[in-house]
């Protein structure tokens, strides 16, 4: 059993953090009641928190049982899509790509001559 969680990946970093653990809380307290919420919280809990562009956002609002979640620091712009426990997802999942946030740039070299 996994939850997924999909950011928008022009979501700032900070509000992304913030997007995807209200959003964990937010799929777990809609669904709570359902037999797959109480699988899932049987263990281990798998969660996936995938970055996401605006088209593949849209085309997973198809897919049922989920939550979106809005920010209002950011003029109530959706931000992160979570979805109820499942094992079967529908193959568009298999395609995105895990959040991850690229290593900072190495520090530029000195001025020469310093």
């Amino acid at each position: 059993m996994k939850m997924y969680i999909l950011i928008r990946d022009d979501v700032p970093l900070g509000f992304a953090i913030a997007a995807a653990a209200h959003a964990s809380l937010a799929a777990y307290l809609q669904f709570r009641d359902t037999p797959e919420v109480e699988e899932w919280l049987s263990g281990p809990f798998y969660k996936a928190v995938c970055m996401v562009d605006a088209k593949q956002f849209e085309d997973a609002r198809s897919v049922p049982d989920h939550v979106v979640l809005t920010e209002s620091a950011l003029d109530n712009r959706e931000v992160a899509i979570a979805f109820k426990p499942r094992r079967e997802w529908p193959k568009m999942f298999r395609f995105l790509k895990l959040y991850r946030v690229p290593p900072p740039a190495p520090p530029a070299p000195p001025p020469e001559g310093s």
